[in-house]
């Protein structure tokens, strides 16, 4: 007899918990998961998934604005906001459901309740008081909003996990914070009719994209409406006898707002878990430190996913899950490559990146060629919107390879999954060059610069 109850224990039930656990079990491992919340994890059930449908959502404003330049009457059109929140939560329902019959098909037995590390093959269920003893652990517990700094009133505010549940549409919203989350939750309302202010102690918003980038989608979020508040912080949060909440601000007049989203980042999920005491090294942030095969600093216990801090995007959490199955269950090792990873932020416009930034390329010394193009969508000459899509390519000048690619507008991020596809091969800009264009599309200006930046 065993002295194991399973061969692996995956405590999360998120993209890659459960991607590790169908793979381990198919390998023939004998595979339990722990999920203290609902199954699906972040990504479907408070992350992108419903935040995409808010996204789609929020577009058919501008839709029904542009149709009129094309011959089409519409009349004014109305926004509910119930109708929108009731469909989204019950597509995360059905997801979930579809991840539950995953788990299922692949013979991954469920504990929907707490799991607290014990002992490098030790766990406890919170709930039950069950007692496992797993040959191999992996943490996929994700992470969680954090109001970082914290300020008197900020139980006031709401994070990313509660905005999709909202009972009313508010008049007015304050955003704080400039990253990501901040900026896509921030162009949604804006145009679903609420009056938007984004405040951010930084100069300028999404740190760590392209330095063009940056600069032109701010431009155009305030061209949206949105009101920046850049180089602020708030002191206190304080809740005004009528319901509304006034933010006091370190410069500048307060803000009211019907709601605050705090949207100031995200810490990896780790705190009671146990890990400590199992000998378990964490990061600065409360990250699992982990190498390259995701193995921490405890043998049979591994992590994968925003728990590791490494690139917080729930692709790669799916890879980083599917290796370590294959590697430690299937006798086919491989490691996630977190070197060259694409991304997309669903602003309106919204952006798709893939390799290094300018700053980056120059940081990394290397020699470059940068091409760029700025123009108007073909849409918009007819629907008379002021739109601007602009991409850039950065070259490797000695090597001619293609190290970035950066795209500001309409169906930026369909694009640069395609285009990632070639940077990952070590594309040159030559190969680009010979690429034929497909006329008429925004895309093909990708292949039609010629001319690089002067200086």
């Amino acid at each position: 007899m065993s002295e194991f109850d399973v061969d692996l224990f995956v405590i999360g039930a998120g993209s890659g918990g459960t991607r590790a656990a169908r793979i381990a079990s198919g390998h023939g491992a004998k595979v339990m998961i722990a999920e203290e919340d609902r199954i699906g994890g972040t990504c479907v059930i408070r992350g992108c998934v419903p935040k995409k449908l808010f996204v789609y959502a929020s577009r058919f404003a501008e839709d029904f604005e542009d149709a009129a330049g094309f011959g089409w009457s519409v009349p004014k059109p109305s926004f509910d906001w119930p109708t929108l929140r009731d469909a989204v939560a019950n597509e995360v329902t059905r997801l979930s459901g579809l991840y539950r019959k995953g788990l299922e098909g692949a013979k991954v037995a469920i504990r929907e309740e707490r799991a607290l590390v014990e002992g490098p093959h030790s766990l406890r269920l919170a709930k039950s008081g069950e007692t496992i003893r797993a040959r191999h652990i992996l943490v996929a517990t994700g992470g969680y909003p954090a109001f970082d700094p914290p300020i008197p009133g900020g139980e006031l505010g709401i994070s990313s996990n509660e905005v999709f549940h909202l009972p009313s549409l508010p008049k007015r919203m304050l955003v704080v914070g400039g990253g990501y989350i901040a900026l896509e939750f921030a162009s949604v309302f804006t145009r679903l009719g609420v009056a938007v202010t984004l405040l951010h102690r930084g100069d300028n918003i999404l740190r760590g994209f392209d330095e063009d980038i940056r600069t032109r989608l701010r431009d155009a979020l305030a061209h949206a409406g949105i009101t920046l508040r850049l180089g602020c912080t708030i002191d206190r949060l304080e809740l005004l006898p009528d319901g509304v909440r006034r933010a006091h601000c370190a410069k500048g007049g307060p803000i009211d707002a019907e709601v605050v989203l705090v949207a100031t980042g995200r810490r990896p999920n780790t705190v009671g878990l146990g890990l400590e005491t199992a000998g378990v090294k964490l990061g600065p942030v409360g990250e699992i430190m982990v190498d390259e095969n995701s193995a921490s600093s405890v043998p049979s216990i591994h992590a994968v996913g925003d728990v590791t801090n490494r690139v917080n995007l729930t692709p790669v959490a799916i890879r980083e899950g599917h290796a370590f199955a294959d590697t430690l269950f299937g006798g086919k090792p491989w490691h996630m490559d977190h070197n060259l990873v694409a991304s997309a932020v669903f602003t309106t416009p919204e952006i798709g990146t893939v390799g290094l930034t300018e700053n980056q390329a120059f940081a990394a010394g290397y020699e470059l060629r940068v091409f760029e193009s700025a123009f108007r969508p073909m849409k918009a000459t007819i629907s008379g919107r002021q739109e601007r899509i602009y991409m850039k390519l950065l070259v490797d000048a000695k090597t001619d390879r293609m190290l970035g690619v950066h795209i500001l507008g309409h169906d930026a991020g369909e694009i640069i999954q395609a285009v990632a596809i070639a940077v990952t091969m070590g594309a040159t800009k030559a190969d680009f060059d010979r690429t034929i264009a497909l006329h008429p599309s925004a895309a093909e200006e990708l292949v039609t610069m010629r001319t690089a930046r002067a200086g």
